[in-house]
């Protein structure tokens, strides 16, 4: 892709007035605490808007090609020709540039998605529309137990957004040793995934190096955007949907859910996990 037009300078959190009231009857206090910054960024592509997504407004051209990637607008990266960012009078614009053929595939789509920060099927007009990623190649890797807790308790120390917020989602890549990679937030937990996926298609990560962990919810849509990148496991700090699970076993995504300082649980794919002498 062309060089990009830097990205408006926007705060990832501000401050609020508070004030602290106990239930033990101790009084009150006056003070001030960050709050995650959330605005409308709007997606267009070829000049025509596709979506409307509630977003922390930082690594906008990683959430750009992350949800192109995991939406289906795109195949890979080098569909986009340019990505600029520009201020609206209610938010933000992201105005991706497709390749020509790849815009006319995408006009081609019906589809209008109206963007909520905790919903990811707002606008589709069909049951046939859920998203559905292509199978992943090859097989999946194996992981160890102690990659698994390495990547959980590194986690805990790169959520600098929310540290600050105690507000908002984080999405992170680990290698097969539990080395955190890379990792991003945002208070859509959608959005920190596609801006994770984003990040890491643009460095041209292969998929099978490592593992995807999310401290959110475990819903289907987190499975196919991952099954989208072509990653093939799933740590989850929460369990997953019924759905969630159909569409692991259905890409044959290794899915590990509650994830906790003591002890995973193997929801599929248990035969690739690795502990004990074994590893």
């Amino acid at each position: 892709m062309p060089d990009e037009v830097a990205e408006p300078k926007n705060p990832t959190a501000v401050a609020a007035s508070v004030v602290l009231l106990r239930f033990d009857g101790a009084g009150s206090r006056h003070g001030t605490r960050a709050i995650p910054s959330e605005v409308p960024v709007n997606l267009v592509y070829g000049g025509i808007p596709f979506a409307v997504m509630m977003t922390t407004p930082a690594d906008l051209e990683d959430f750009a090609v992350g949800f192109s990637l995991t939406e289906g607008v795109i195949q890979s990266p080098t569909d986009i020709r340019g990505i600029r960012i520009g201020s609206e009078e209610r938010g933000l614009r992201l105005a991706i540039e497709l390749t020509p053929s790849r815009l006319h595939e995408h006009l081609a789509r019906k589809r209008a998605l109206s963007g909520r920060t905790g919903c990811g099927l707002c606008g589709i007009d069909d049951l046939s529309a859920l998203p559905q990623a292509r199978h992943p190649e090859g097989r999946a890797p194996s992981v160890s137990l102690s990659a698994i807790r390495s990547a959980l308790r590194e986690l805990d120390r790169q959520q600098a957004l929310n540290e600050l917020t105690h507000a908002v989602h984080a999405a992170a890549w680990a290698d097969l040793k539990g080395t955190i990679r890379c990792v991003r937030e945002d208070v859509g937990r959608h959005n920190a995934l596609d801006k994770l996926i984003g990040s890491l298609a643009r460095a041209g990560t292969k998929p099978d190096r490592g593992f995807v962990v999310v401290t959110s919810r475990c819903s289907f849509e987190l499975v196919e955007k991952v099954a989208a990148f072509g990653a093939r496991t799933l740590v989850a700090i929460s369990a997953p949907t019924s759905l969630a699970l159909e569409r692991a076993r259905h890409h044959d995504i290794t899915l590990i859910g509650i994830a906790r300082s003591d002890s995973v649980t193997v929801f599929h794919g248990v035969e690739r996990i690795l502990s004990g002498k074994g590893e």
